[in-house]
C-alpha cells in the first residue's frame, strides 16, 4: 500500500513514470546501487527522527552519515532516529521503503546539501524494491521540503 500511495503522489507532479519496480531488495543503499546499476552514493537515503517529539525526514546521499555535531547545532538536541517499529506509524512508509513521498501529514523533510553533488539522484518509493529517478530539482518540487540543510559527513570506507 506504501509503494501505490507513493507512486499515487508523484503521479501530482507528473513523476510516477519514473518509479521504478525490482524482483530483488532495494531496501538498503547498497542493495539499491546493484539494482539501479549505480553509485551507492547516487542513492537518496531518506532516515527519520524525532525533533521535539515530532518525526521529520532527512534525505542524503547515500555515501553520508549524520554528522552529531552538526545535526545537535541545526535541531538544537542529539540525533534520535526513530525506532525501526515506529517508523511507519509515524511515517506513513516501512523501514527500506522510507521516502518524502506519500508520507503522514505533519512530517518535516530536509534535504541534506550532499545531494547537490549529483545530477540525478535515486530515492526509494514506499517500498523495500523500488525506486524513483529524479533530478535534483524534481526532488525538491515534489518532496515538500522545508530546507536545504548540512547535517552529514561522508561515510569513512574500509
Amino acid at each position: 500500500m506504501s509503494f501505490v500511495k507513493a507512486k499515487e503522489y508523484l503521479k501530482k507532479f507528473g513523476l510516477d513514470n519514473k518509479v521504478k519496480e525490482f524482483d530483488t531488495s532495494s531496501a538498503t543503499v547498497k542493495e539499491a546501487a546493484v539494482a539501479l546499476n549505480c553509485k551507492e552514493a547516487e542513492i537518496a537515503k531518506t532516515l527519520s527522527f524525532l525533533v521535539g517529539g515530532k518525526p521529520i525526514l532527512i534525505v542524503t546521499a547515500g555515501n553520508r552519515k549524520i554528522d552529531n555535531a552538526k545535526y545537535k547545532s541545526k535541531f538544537n538536541e542529539k540525533a534520535k532516529m526513530i525506532k525501526k517499529d515506529e517508523v511507519e506509524s509515524l511515517i506513513g512508509h516501512k523501514v527500506g521503503g522510507v521516502c518524502p513521498f506519500g508520507i503522514n501529514d505533519g512530517v518535516d523533510v530536509y534535504l541534506d546539501i550532499s545531494l547537490k553533488d549529483f545530477d540525478i539522484i535515486y530515492p526509494a518509493c514506499g517500498s523495500s524494491n523500488s525506486a524513483v529517478k529524479l533530478t535534483i530539482e524534481e526532488l525538491e518540487t515534489s518532496s515538500n521540503y522545508k530546507e536545504w540543510i548540512d547535517v552529514c559527513k561522508i561515510i569513512e570506507e574500509g
